[in-house]
């Protein structure tokens, strides 16, 4: 069965450029949100298998969300998303039980290895 994942940033177009990887690689994008609350919202709604997070986002970010998502489920597997020059932030994010990171602008060949790593 394919995986599901849920895909949160703040900018649609990355949304769309992640959830082409994914569908292309057969996995099942079962939710998209855009800020950290929906992320929290969608996780407990949808508990997908993997969730690619943005750090940057507005009302909630993408540490705060993981934090709070593996606050309830300490199993949750999330990859980080980050634009160049966030290392300190990527940094938290591994620390808060992030499992990878992915750096914009995305290239599939890195966005698949992270995430087959993160599921095995």
């Amino acid at each position: 069965m394919a995986k599901r994942v849920l895909i949160v940033d703040d900018a649609a177009f990355m949304r769309m450029m992640i959830k082409d990887i994914l569908i292309k690689n057969g996995f099942d994008v079962v939710g998209e949100a855009q800020d950290g609350n929906q992320a929290v919202e969608k996780y407990d709604e949808l508990k997908p298998d993997l969730v690619t997070m943005d750090i940057t986002m507005p009302d909630k970010d993408g540490i705060t969300a993981l934090k709070e998502i593996i606050e309830s489920h300490p199993h949750a597997t999330i990859i980080m998303c980050s634009a160049m020059g966030q290392q300190a932030m990527v940094i938290d994010a591994i620390q808060a039980g992030a499992k990878d990171f992915i750096v914009k602008p995305f290239q599939a060949e890195r966005v698949l290895e992270a995430i087959n790593k993160a599921l095995d």
